[in-house]
């Protein structure tokens, strides 16, 4: 590790079959973070024959594998790989994602520089639609988010195994990634995306999308809202000429309650894109297609669908007609703001 932090980093791969794709991801880490590291936790879940014998071919000092006797999914391998290390952070990722630098000088800055952030996780290919640019930047250079993602992330430790790392009711995976951020913020820790920091993720790739995949998605997706059943909100915010400094100290309390729970926001504005708090804010223009695009936002899904409108000062008429309307149609929470 960068001598100037004194902070020792070890790495967890959970690792359940496709040798090819799992060899490239720890070729990657050895190839970009092996002065940084201390070692290298595989844990193989029950993996087929290939992949075993691909894992016990390794040569590399600092890779130490374990082979699990029965599939234990995605949550209790990264659970038992971590109680494995000694380090002070650990850098857990998806054996379906590859290194193309060394980005943990500025991920262990990070969670210096912020003593209440606790993971911190690089960027990958599908966060460009965020235009990360367009993002306040916290202390130590990173994004706020309210949704843990576990495909690659640094986090502290103690604090990892101190939470009781992923619940296991979430079983082979899928959601126990986001519910132990919600339990992290729930105990006063900040989540952080690294704008600076890339990584290639070959999503779905890591533990398998059998037949029963979309079963498992669906019946964990359950599981979170029954759990966080505010996590659910999204609200429809539309404004006039608001910058997001110019909105009151008790509309922002309230957006950031919305986000805490889990919720999203969706700020139409007729000004240029603002600069925004955290990736659970979207801003769109005000126009037709915007509102038509969030009014048939999640008709499959519920937790997706808009569930609260509310409408600042200013808003020309022939806006608020058609978004009352909107509200009275699907039944929603109508909220109107005097800034």
């Amino acid at each position: 590790m960068d001598k100037a932090s004194l902070l020792s980093v070890d790495v967890v791969i959970p690792v359940y079959n496709s040798p090819d794709i799992v060899k490239r991801c720890i070729d990657s880490v050895i190839a970009h973070l092996g002065q940084s590291i201390h070692k290298v936790w595989i844990q193989d879940d029950a993996s087929n024959m290939e992949t075993r014998e691909m894992l016990d071919r390794l040569t590399y000092a600092q890779v130490h594998v374990h082979h699990a006797v029965k599939n234990l999914g995605y949550g209790q391998s990264v659970n038992e790989a971590v109680a494995r290390s000694d380090a002070d952070l650990v850098l857990v990722l998806n054996s379906d994602t590859e290194l193309r630098e060394n980005f943990l000088p500025t991920l262990c800055s990070a969670l210096q520089q912020d003593e209440k952030l606790a993971v911190v996780s690089p960027i990958h290919d599908s966060f460009f639609r965020y235009h990360p640019s367009r993002y306040q930047r916290q202390s130590g250079g990173y994004i706020m988010t309210h949704r843990f993602q576990g495909y690659g992330f640094l986090v502290r430790r103690e604090l990892f195994i101190s939470m009781g790392g992923f619940d296991q009711q979430f079983g082979r995976g899928y959601y126990e990634d986001i519910d132990l951020g919600r339990r992290l913020i729930e105990q006063g820790w900040r989540l952080g995306i690294h704008a600076d920091c890339y990584i290639y993720h070959k999503s779905g790739a890591s533990f398998g999308r059998g037949e029963d995949f979309q079963a498992l998605v669906a019946r964990n997706r359950a599981r979170y809202f029954l759990r966080y059943p505010d996590a659910r909100e999204n609200v429809l915010l539309i404004s006039n000429q608001h910058l997001f400094l110019d909105l009151s100290p008790e509309l922002v309390d309230n957006l950031n309650v919305v986000m805490q729970r889990g919720g999203s926001i969706y700020w139409l504005t007729p000004l240029p894109p603002p600069q925004l708090s955290c990736l659970q804010v979207h801003s769109a223009p005000v126009n037709l297609f915007s509102l038509f695009r969030l009014m048939l936002r999640g008709k499959s899904r519920a937790d997706k669908r808009i569930s609260a409108v509310w409408i600042l000062e200013g808003v020309p008429w022939v806006w608020q007609i058609l978004l009352r309307g909107f509200v009275r149609l699907n039944k929603l929470k109508l909220r109107e703001w005097v800034n």
